[in-house]
């Protein structure tokens, strides 16, 4: 196939700046238009969506809104730490202008760890709640009536509002989150994962069905490229009854100032790692060599692409001029980074980092770029870094963009671009670009995975019960069934989530509890009840025809403490199952403190952490007991392997494991280079006791294994050392491959073996 490059002209972008102020908004000099219809629509409406570009002020938008209830408390979701603290000095700076009475607050889980255990308790919900709940117990300035606006992330946002916090706080912590802010503002949705999405359809569904936009609940969501399946979402979240408007910053044709240059965009096909990373260091060179006032970037998916360009131009001695900004880079170490003529990067400077310089130049912060991209989304926000002129006095100097897309968009065609259509031809050629969509919302909210809201729903459910609200639990699990998608009614997802909540609390139990209280635990009796389903049949039979109760197995355990151990055990193996399904981050394993003397992740600072999955395949290194410290980075990549031992005939794991979503006991990790295995030093946080995942046949999917490797997504050689033989099967560990290969027409079984995908 002919991979030849593309080039085309993409036209310069305007966007729409006010003529006449509201008089409330006289403050906000230089309004945009964007800006002005968010604060107008959200009078009469209870969520606005501002689609308005990349870098045309989406956060004034949502922050003009506090106007509407400006003596209220508001939360802002910024979709990372760094964010947080950006948001933080920009809602600091808004609040000052607009004379608002409210104090900004931010709180990452780090800052919240850093709280004043004396004053507000030592848990970190503990200190969340006793916050939101007296913000001058902590912060003297608040005072007794003045708002709060609390800068946050989805990770807090998530756990508060799905009553993940400890035991002891979270339902303290959901009644504040879900009552007690009048304005929520959430940044760059559309980089929210399908989790992520189900926590925030779930807030709106709720404020709508427990009448909170009736007392005047505005919700802004902040996007420049929404997802199809999102757009759908929000779509049939009208048609329940919520009143929603869309703010398009581009529609305007009148009073226009230009908000992007010309970008002269050449796109090239992926390719092997080597030849790639030369090839953009040459681009490198020749672009400092031309250009030597320009500034640029470079925005590659991969840490480790990043780090050995790097050590390619220290090699051309080029070090002064280049600076690393990735998700191990501390902030202090960002701000020197962002100040160098070229910017290596990977996807964190995706949100909220404008390379900016200073002194600010007349023209474009950012001249040239080069990027990689796995989907439509990245592609248009990584295009709109470059070129940014709105508020800049030189407007006419135009943009390069070189972008790497995945081989199989020539497959598809992309060469029929036309390239004298400019961005709406691009746009509309890459939107229809199978390869460069993100298939997993649909997956996810038809899946197991969709007992995730049954969790919080039983929480309200049983803190209404005999309440007249209590009725509103079934009409919120319809509203999300009709948004989301949903297979199974509620009576399904509740009773599978009193399973799973008695799984959990019979893992926690000693075995004397178990064999004695069983009956007694929270959800006990329908876990047991399930339990007997998967070993017995017989019994379960007898129970579901009536000749049992499930009160005449209280001697059978009691009297039995191999099988209350094995009930133990197969209520750790049931909750270890469903982890990656609540587990916020998909990360498989703790990220580790790391030392960096030789600079291999960092440039000025020698201390950072690091995921072990990234740390097992590129480096070498030693454990010092505290810290892991870098000695080199691997000459060649290793590849990790898992094993584990079971007990029972390759012919029966076949039968009874194969293409079922479960944990795995006592999984060994290694890495190889080619078929040997390499010595690694102990890493007591890469011991676990079970790991999750789903375990497939390599011969019998080997294309398809193949296929998704290509497309990024990871999986692992396990070998399954049984009674009589040892062989090798391929293993998913993360919640994206579980949900990648359901997606692949494979029928995943549970660990009681229900169907894992709902079609």
């Amino acid at each position: 196939m002919n991979h030849q490059h593309i080039s085309i002209k993409l036209e310069s972008k305007s966007i729409a700046k006010c003529h006449i102020l509201p008089p409330k908004l006289n403050f906000m000099e230089n309004a945009l238009q964007h800006q002005v219809d968010v604060f107008t629509e959200a009078e009469t409406h209870d969520l606005i969506l501002d689609l308005a570009p990349t870098g045309t002020g989406k956060t004034k938008a949502g922050l003009s809104v506090l106007l509407h209830n400006s003596n209220k408390n508001a939360v802002y979701i910024a979709p990372t730490n760094a964010l947080i603290t950006q948001q933080t000095e920009a809602a600091i700076k808004f609040i000052n202008e607009a004379n608002l009475p409210h104090i900004v607050k931010s709180a990452s889980a780090k800052e919240i760890k850093q709280w004043d255990n004396d004053k507000v308790g030592k848990r970190s919900g503990e200190k969340l709640y006793n916050v939101l709940r007296n913000p001058a117990t902590i912060f003297p300035e608040v005072g007794e009536n003045k708002p709060l606006l609390l800068v946050t992330n989805p990770d807090i946002f998530y756990y508060a509002t799905f009553f993940a916090y400890n035991r002891l706080d979270k339902d303290n912590i959901a009644s504040q989150f879900y009552s007690k802010f009048s304005t929520i503002i959430f940044d760059e949705f559309h980089l929210y994962s399908a989790k992520q999405l189900v926590s925030l359809f779930f807030y709106l569904a709720l404020s709508y069905v427990f009448g909170y936009f009736q007392y005047n609940r505005k919700v802004i969501l902040l996007t420049a490229t929404p997802d199809s399946a999102c757009n759908e979402a929000l779509k049939l979240l009208e048609q329940e009854g919520v009143k929603i408007a869309r703010i398009d910053g581009e529609n305007n044709s009148y009073n226009l100032i230009p908000s992007q240059t010309v970008v002269y965009l050449e796109m090239r096909p992926q390719l092997e790692r080597d030849i790639l990373l030369e090839e953009i260091k040459q681009e490198i060179i020749d672009k400092l060599t031309n250009f030597p006032e320009q500034n640029g970037a470079i925005i590659l998916d991969s840490k480790d692409y990043i780090n050995r360009l790097s050590d390619l131009l220290k090699s051309a001695k080029l070090d002064k001029y280049f600076g690393r900004i990735t998700g191990s880079t501390p902030q202090l170490e960002r701000a020197i980074s962002a100040q160098k003529q070229v910017i290596l990067a990977t996807s964190t400077v995706d949100v909220g980092f404008n390379f900016e310089k200073y002194p600010q130049p007349n023209r474009q912060n950012l001249d040239w770029l080069i990027f990689s991209t796995k989907d439509y989304f990245s592609f248009w926000q990584r295009l709109g870094r470059v070129g940014r002129i709105l508020g800049k006095t030189i407007t006419d100097i135009p943009s390069s963009v070189i972008t790497y897309l995945p081989l199989k968009a020539w497959e598809g065609n992309i060469t029929d671009l036309d390239i004298l259509g400019g961005r709406k031809a691009l746009n509309e050629k890459l939107e229809n670009l199978s390869c460069l969509q993100r298939p997993f919302l649909d997956i996810y909210w038809k899946s197991e995975a969709f007992l995730e809201i049954a969790k919080p729903l039983l929480e309200l459910e049983e803190k209404l019960e005999g309440l007249p609200e209590n009725n509103l639990i079934i009409k919120l699990y319809q509203t999300m069934q009709n948004i989301l998608g949903g297979k199974r009614d509620w009576k399904y997802y509740r009773y599978r989530m009193k399973i799973l909540k008695g799984a959990e609390n019979i893992a926690k139990s000693s075995i004397k509890d178990i064999q004695n209280k069983w009956q007694y635990i929270k959800g006990g009796q329908a876990f047991v009840t399930n339990y007997i389903k998967v070993k017995s049949p017989e019994d379960y039979e007898n129970l579901e025809r009536g000749i049992n109760k499930i009160q005449d197995f209280e001697t059978v355990f009691k009297n039995d403490k191999e099988l209350a151990e094995d009930l133990k055990e197969y209520a750790e193996i049931f909750t270890a199952t469903y982890a990656p399904l609540f587990q916020f981050r998909e990360s498989l394993f703790e990220s580790l403190s790391i030392k960096d003397s030789h600079n291999f992740l960092v440039d000025e600072s020698d201390k950072t952490i690091l995921d072990p999955i990234h740390l097992l395949r590129y480096y070498e290194f030693v454990n010092n007991r505290d810290y892991i410290e870098l000695t080199a980075r691997a000459k060649e990549i290793y590849n990790l392997t898992f094993s584990f031992r079971y007990f029972g005939t390759n012919e029966e794991f076949k039968n009874n494991e194969i293409n079922k979503l479960t944990a795995w006991k006592n999984c060994r990790i290694s890495r190889k280079l080619g078929n040997a295995i390499s010595p690694t030093p102990l890493i007591q946080k890469l011991e676990k006791n079970l790991i999750a995942g789903v375990i497939i046949s390599t011969t019998v999917n080997l294309g398809t294994i193949i296929q998704l490797r290509k497309q990024g997504l990871m999986s692992y050689p396990i070998t399954v050392d049984c009674n009589d033989q040892s062989k090798e099967y391929t293993f998913f560990p993360s919640l994206t491959g579980i949900l990648t290969i359901a997606m692949t027409s494979f029928r995943l079984r549970l660990p009681d073996n229900e169907d894992f995908y709902i079609t």
